[in-house]
């Protein structure tokens, strides 16, 4: 199709999105399409009713176009009313919130569809707003401001994906009662003559309304149902307990997620370096990431009475720190504040927060305890970030990615050859290549990592990582003195975190001390309730070992349940079974191990699990043979 044949006009364009569809359709994928489907119908309803048109309904997202900016916007607030009532009935974990975001520009239609940068900014200025939240951009805005009866925060200019020049980003802010009365001013513009007394009384009156509400809801504390200490899956700890969830990144831009989350990584790793508070690991709280939760769900599920949440957003040189911390047990909010600050102040502010909430909890840090919460290995800002993105890459766990996490270590080196930290991941990076197969030398992949982790013991040798990383090559390797070694180094320096715990219940499993190993994952699950499955398969081991079978295939069952093509379960469950002489349960389980690795060997087994006592490894592997495996 040529030029001329395009049809342009100006148009505004609703873009709405549903949050969290992956995990929904993971969960439940047909309840999930039969609410989709309703919410589908419900929304391009209210489109029609505001004179607009559904031009595109993609996967969970729909694409709407208004001839009138108003409309729009009203249809927006609508929107998020009807699905809000609609969710009010389903239960917490099923309910599909949706992002909307409204723009006014230029498109091209062809056959019925809309394109162009007009489309494109109203993605991503939906992809900015909060799940059910509108966010305009400011052209929008410019037409709306003083016409509608809403009130805006200006989030400022964002540079989005694809678009050269920033985008003026303003958040619709509402309150109960008010989408009813818009949606009255929206219809009031379709009536007839006749009836625009009697119309303009009625507004009148629900503005009379409104802003008792307004009163009500903005200038009183809203409504906030507390925790109950006996909806609680785990007791409170004795100390101060807090729970910190990811901060959100505002920043309109997916590629700074990493600022947002090291921001609440460093301030769970700082605060749980004060012994007298009980904080949960970041593996838990981030299982809350872009997923809607109240305060009261998050303490409940954890058992903890605090929560601290907030958002970060970048511009230029220039960074806002949103940040409150609630009490769950009461529904007060303990404190809250707003931060504007220039990007390079960034640390500070981080400690600023650190001391607030240790007041906050009533904990007085002595001298020792706040120079541990406040230290850090650096205070270059481009060293921190390049570690940030390091470590998030190498989280993935692949041969391409664990690649990539190297290089950004070794950037980071170059701008800093003693950051522990980057010493330590680098460290990382060469065991999992020895670890997964993935270089030509096993050996010169153990020699890196050793070479790495010494480096940082050279610099620091309280670096309790580096410890631990040592005794984890040494038990590889079967030099289980050393391994032992390195194992107390690293236990009188770690902190009380989940990856201390869970890493040394680890290695204490395979060093002849599987009654320690039970209790320190028992913590290790404490501090992180939404654990890793492999927390469960090697508990199950502690639990074999010290000859706790009912205990240990209970265990392993709930890790089959959470991985069933997951290996490492069924030949321990196939063990155990042999040790209980019930034969044909473990030949079932042997048949799991054959199904998911055909190409399981008993050897191959023995040669993976590094046990101090070879009498442990010879009856182990006397009881894989007997459930029918091969050698």
């Amino acid at each position: 199709m040529n030029q001329e044949s395009f049809k342009r006009k100006l148009s505004a364009i609703l873009s709405a999105d549903a949050v969290g569809y992956s995990r929904l359709m993971g969960d439940d994928d047909e309840a999930t399409v039969r609410t989709l489907t309703l919410y589908r119908t419900a929304i391009s309803d209210l489109v029609q009713q505001f004179r607009g048109r559904v031009v595109d309904n993609p996967g969970d997202n729909i694409l709407a176009e208004f001839t009138s900016v108003v409309d729009a916007v009203n249809c927006s607030v609508e929107i998020q009313r009807e699905l809000a009532e609609r969710n009010a009935e389903l239960h917490e974990n099923r309910r599909m919130l949706f992002r909307i975001g409204v723009n006014l520009g230029d498109v091209i239609e062809e056959d019925g569809r809309i394109y162009g940068d007009g489309v494109n900014i109203a993605a991503r200025v939906e992809s900015l707003a909060e799940p059910e939240g509108i966010c305009l951009s400011g052209r929008v805005y410019d037409q709306v401001a003083n016409r509608l009866g809403l009130e805006y925060e200006n989030l400022g200019k964002h540079h989005v994906k694809n678009i050269s020049v920033p985008i003026r980003v303003y958040r619709v802010l509402s309150y109960p009662g008010a989408a009813a009365h818009r949606v009255v001013k929206a219809k009031e513009n379709t009536q007839k003559s006749w009836r625009k007394t009697i119309v303009t009384a009625a507004a009148a009156i629900l503005l009379v309304v409104a802003s008792g509400l307004i009163w009500q809801f903005q200038f009183r504390e809203p409504p906030f149902e507390p925790a109950s200490e006996e909806d609680m899956k785990f007791s409170l700890p004795e100390k101060p307990s807090i729970a910190v969830l990811p901060f959100d990144n505002m920043s309109g831009d997916d590629k700074q997620d990493y600022l947002s989350d090291g921001f609440t990584e460093d301030l769970i790793t700082s605060i749980a370096k004060i012994p007298r508070i009980f904080v949960i690991s970041r593996q838990s709280s981030f299982t809350y990431k872009d997923n809607p939760v109240n305060v009261k769900t998050v303490a409940e599920d954890l058992g903890v009475r605090y929560v601290l949440e907030g958002s970060i957003q970048k511009s230029g040189d220039q960074i806002r720190v949103n940040v409150q911390l609630v009490d769950a047990l009461t529904g007060h909010h303990q404190w809250s504040e707003r931060y504007d600050r220039k990007f390079e102040d960034l640390f500070k502010l981080k400690d600023e927060i650190i001391f607030k909430v240790a007041t906050e909890l009533a904990v007085e840090l002595t001298e020792g305890e706040r120079a541990r919460a406040l230290s850090r290995y650096t205070d270059n800002l481009e060293v921190w970030s390049t570690q940030l993105l390091a470590t998030k890459t190498l989280k993935r766990h692949k041969k391409d990615s664990n690649n990539r996490s190297r290089e950004l270590y070794t950037k980071v080196l170059s701008l800093d050859p003693e950051y522990l930290p980057a010493l330590y991941g680098l460290a990382w990076t060469y065991f999992m290549d020895a670890r997964h197969g993935w270089s030509n030398s096993r050996k010169k992949s153990i020699d890196q990592a050793v070479e790495s982790a010494n480096k940082a013991l050279a610099i620091d040798d309280t670096y309790w990582g580096a410890h631990a990383m040592l005794c984890t090559i040494h038990l590889l390797k079967r030099e289980f003195n050393q391994a032992e070694e390195y194992l107390q180094k690293a236990q009188i320096h770690a902190p009380s975190t989940t990856d201390f715990h869970s890493m040394r219940a680890f290695q204490l499993n395979y060093l002849g001390k599987p009654h320690e190993a039970i209790k320190h994952f028992q913590e290790a699950m404490r501090l992180s309730p939404f654990y890793p499955p492999w927390y469960l398969y090697h508990l199950g081991l502690a639990y074999h070992l010290t000859g706790q079978h009912e205990k240990a295939i209970e265990t392993l069952k709930k890790a089959v349940e959470r991985t069933p093509n997951d290996i490492y379960p069924h030949p321990r469950l196939a063990m155990i079974y042999s040790d209980l002489g019930r034969m044909q349960e473990a030949k079932k389980q042997a048949a799991e191990v054959l199904r998911v690795n055909p190409e399981f060997t008993v050897e191959g087994w023995a040669k993976a699990n590094p046990f101090k006592d070879p009498a442990i490894v010879e009856h182990r592997k006397e009881l894989l043979r007997k459930a029918g495996l091969p050698d």
